[in-house]
C-alpha cells in the first residue's frame, strides 16, 4: 500500500508592513520625487504625501504588481499633482516675505550655483512641456539611469514600446531645448 505524499502546505506572504516598505524603498521614493517633481517640488512634501497613501492603500495591496511599480505609480501622480499646484503656490508665497532670501550665502562660489540652478531649470522647463509619457520614461532613463528593461518593469510596459518612447522622448526633449535657445527675432511675429 502506497501512501501519498502529502501536499505542500500554502504559505501564505505575511502583509507588508509600512516601516518594511519605508525602510527598504524611501530613498527609490525621495529620487524619484525629487527626479519627476523638479526643483521647484518639495521633495520632503511628496515623500510623505506618498507614505499616507501608502498607509492608507497598504492592507489592500494583492500583490498584483510589483511593489516598485505600485510605488513608482503613486509617487508619479504625487508628484504629478505637486507640480499642477507650484503655480498656486508660487503666488501664495509671493504674497508673504521670504526670509530666506536675506540671508547670506555662505557656498563658496555663487555665481557657478545660480549658473547650475539655472541649467537644471531650463531643462526642466523642456521636460515640463513634453508628453507625460516622454517625461517619465526620459527622467528613469537620463536622470534614474534605468536600463529600458528596468523602465519596462516599472510602467508595465513591453521593453520594445519603452525603447520607441524613449527615442521620441530624446528627440522632442532636444527639439524643444534647441528652440528654447534660440535667439528671439525682433521683427518675428511682426506682420509686413
Amino acid at each position: 500500500m502506497s501512501v501519498a505524499p502529502a501536499p505542500p502546505p500554502t504559505t501564505v506572504p505575511a502583509p507588508l508592513a509600512l516601516a518594511d516598505v519605508y525602510r527598504l524603498h524611501a530613498a527609490d521614493i525621495g529620487r524619484w520625487a525629487a527626479r519627476l517633481g523638479g526643483p521647484r517640488v518639495d521633495v520632503d512634501d511628496v515623500v510623505q504625501e506618498v507614505f499616507i497613501i501608502i498607509n492608507r492603500q497598504l492592507p489592500t495591496f494583492r500583490g498584483d504588481a510589483k511593489l516598485t511599480t505600485w510605488l513608482f505609480r503613486i509617487t508619479e501622480r504625487v508628484a504629478r499633482n505637486h507640480r499642477r499646484w507650484w503655480g498656486v503656490r508660487r503666488i501664495m508665497t509671493a504674497l508673504t516675505p521670504r526670509h530666506d532670501e536675506m540671508l547670506v550665502a555662505t557656498d563658496p562660489d555663487p555665481l557657478q550655483q545660480l549658473e547650475l540652478q539655472a541649467t537644471v531649470e531650463a531643462a526642466y522647463r523642456v521636460i515640463d512641456r513634453l508628453p507625460e509619457k516622454y517625461r517619465r520614461v526620459l527622467i528613469l532613463s537620463e536622470l534614474e539611469e534605468l536600463r529600458p528593461d528596468a523602465i519596462a518593469a516599472l510602467l508595465d510596459a513591453r521593453v520594445e514600446t519603452v525603447h520607441v518612447w524613449l527615442h521620441r522622448a530624446r528627440r522632442l526633449f532636444l527639439s524643444k531645448l534647441r528652440d528654447s535657445d534660440r535667439p528671439v527675432d525682433d521683427d518675428e511675429g511682426r506682420e509686413p
